[in-house]
């Protein structure tokens, strides 16, 4: 049950950004064995002057970015975030974004950090979270 901030640019249209957002949870279901009905985003179009990255860093030529920070249960092998990585950037290349433009961040947690209503810490109560095997 990651939950998926995604920060671009206003210029984007509602189409695009709603193909975008598809396109990353695509990447996490198969990626790393989210169930498809666990889709939890918040998309926020921001002003061009919003947006600050450095155009150039790491020798990656960056002009219209898709931020994208995923917050998740940690536990996950390297491997399978390799694989998302790749995932989310041939996802949002289909939806027309630049693979130099595609940034993405992961920020994990433990299942104590998790309450998804009534006050309660439902990840403690179930032990465990999809797509921490090792078989996805």
């Amino acid at each position: 049950m990651p939950l998926v901030r995604i920060d671009l640019s206003a210029a984007r249209p509602p189409a695009q950004r709603r193909a975008i957002a598809d396109g990353v949870h695509r990447a996490l279901v198969d990626a790393i064995g989210i169930p498809p009905a666990d889709r939890f985003q918040i998309v926020t179009p921001h002003a061009t002057d919003e947006l600050i990255f450095d155009p150039t860093y790491l020798d990656v030529a960056r002009q219209d970015v898709v931020s994208i920070q995923i917050t998740l249960v940690a536990g996950r092998p390297r491997e399978r975030k390799l694989d998302l990585f790749q995932r989310i950037t041939e996802n949002l290349v289909a939806a027309g974004v630049r693979s130099e433009d595609v940034f993405v961040t992961l920020v994990e947690n433990a299942l104590d950090n998790w309450s998804v209503g009534h006050g309660r810490a439902q990840l403690v109560e179930l032990g465990s979270v999809a797509g921490l095997s090792d078989t996805p």
